[in-house]
């Protein structure tokens, strides 16, 4: 399948110069939330969530990553402080698109990509459609197959962590309802926390690092997870991608999976084992950057 851009995004720039804010009509008429600073390589901020927006990379780890990158944090359609499209068109082509729109209202001719969580997918997609514009990915604590994800990690950790037992297979419930079920009885006994860090406070200070955004845009997290296509196992692709790639997973990062590595076949990979969780930007802020540093080291980015 080809994929095409038919024509480049209309934007308004906030601010005269290359840094700072702005909002990036799309080519279907929604607006995007676009922040740029730092010097450096560009490197596009790819949040997870479903729908968790920039703020909280930009507020934990912007010092670091400005340094050496010139960085686009970016809050996807119906997130935050963009807006959500009138068809509602969440698809990872439209997705994909909004990302290569923005690089070009930006004038990058290149880029480097880095995703968190949930943002594995969507950089996988895009990275699909338009390899030619992929400097290289940074893959912090990726899925890259929410099924997997899911049903290997996930909802049998979660439901051992309330004294249950689970497995996928035979179940009839759909697996997002099956995940917002233990994640309602995690959060009812105190203990969503085990599923990605070492300390209970670590996500109540990622809600403090986003509760800058008045009138939060929820829009994406309530339509995203119900489109077959998100769940693709996107595994096998990564044997044709030829962009060097530093995959950092952390070893009780339930959430994705302690052994999601395995099956990555990316031919330029460079995989980093975090004795953390799923917010290294929070707990293991020094092992990330080294992380990040020696990859930028290695392919000269």
């Amino acid at each position: 399948m080809k994929f095409v851009v038919l024509f480049f995004a209309v934007f308004t720039i906030c601010h005269s110069s290359a840094a700072g804010e702005r909002i990036i009509t799309t080519s279907d008429g929604v607006n995007l939330y676009v922040k740029v600073k730092g010097t450096g390589t560009p490197l596009l901020y790819i949040h997870g969530g479903p729908g968790s927006a920039s703020l909280w990379f930009e507020n934990l780890s912007g010092e670091f990553m400005e340094k050496h990158f010139t960085m686009v944090y970016l809050d996807q359609r119906g997130v935050g402080r963009s807006g959500s499209p009138k068809d509602q068109n969440y698809s990872l082509d439209r997705m994909a698109l909004d990302f290569e729109e923005v690089r070009q209202a930006l004038g990058f001719e290149q880029w480097l990509t880095l995703g968190h969580s949930f943002g594995g997918i969507l950089q996988m997609a895009y990275a699909e459609r338009y390899p030619a514009v992929q400097k290289g990915m940074i893959m912090l604590n990726c899925t890259i197959n929410l099924t997997e994800s899911a049903c290997e990690s996930w909802i049998p950790k979660a439901a051992e962590f309330v004294g249950e037992k689970y497995s996928c297979e035979g179940d009839t419930v759909s697996i997002p309802q099956r995940m917002n079920e233990y994640g309602s009885k995690l959060r009812d006994t105190g203990l969503f926390w085990k599923m990605g860090s070492r300390n209970p406070d670590t996500f109540s200070r990622l809600d403090e690092a986003s509760a800058g955004i008045e009138n939060f845009n929820f829009d994406l997290s309530n339509h995203v997870l119900g489109q077959q296509e998100y769940w693709t196992n996107f595994k096998p692709l990564t044997a044709s991608m030829q962009m060097p790639v530093l995959y950092f997973y952390g070893t009780s990062d339930f959430m994705v999976g302690p052994e999601h590595y395995k099956g990555l076949n990316f031919p330029k990979l460079m995989l980093w084992k975090n004795n953390g969780g799923h917010v290294p930007f929070i707990e293991d802020s020094t092992d990330m950057e080294n992380a990040i540093l020696a990859f930028s080291d290695k392919f000269q980015l």
